[in-house]
């Protein structure tokens, strides 16, 4: 478990689905500051650490949407992947897609997990939940070595 509270950049063009999981992360028995990037130039400009970003906290956790404008999914995904300081940070795809190409080409990036967005609040709710409870509490991260 996290000594200090969990770091997570939410990249989500959709509003609704950026508050439930940010208020289902609000409610998980891990403390957590979640940052919303609601598109994949925002998303890398954060990363970087790039303009008005210059003094953000990498995060420990990325839960990334496929479907985004300016610079989609894979895009943003491909550009964490390639980056020394940023490759361990592990990888979340949660998008609506079922598709196989969408699939492969998420663990060809080595993304580290594709889950589908269901549609269903509750199950959505559910979903966040379990990834709080496994990222966040019992998979060892990268980035809890790295600020020992």
């Amino acid at each position: 478990m996290l000594r200090r509270p969990a770091e997570i950049l939410l990249v989500e063009d959709n509003p609704v689905d950026a508050r439930l999981i940010v208020a289902a992360l609000g409610e998980g028995q891990v403390t957590s500051n979640v940052t919303v990037a609601s598109d994949g130039e925002e998303a890398l400009a954060l990363l970087g650490r790039r303009g008005r970003y210059v003094d953000a906290a990498l995060p420990d956790i990325i839960l990334l949407d496929l479907g985004l404008p300016k610079k989609d999914g894979r895009q943003v995904l491909a550009a964490i992947k390639a980056d020394s300081q940023l490759k361990r940070i592990p990888v979340i795809t949660l998008t609506t897609s079922e598709a196989e190409q969408d699939i492969l080409a998420v663990y060809d990036l080595q993304g580290n997990c594709f889950i589908t967005k269901p549609t269903d609040p509750d199950k959505f709710l559910n979903i966040v939940r379990a990834i709080e409870t496994f990222w966040l509490s019992t998979a060892q991260l990268p980035s809890r070595i790295q600020c020992q």
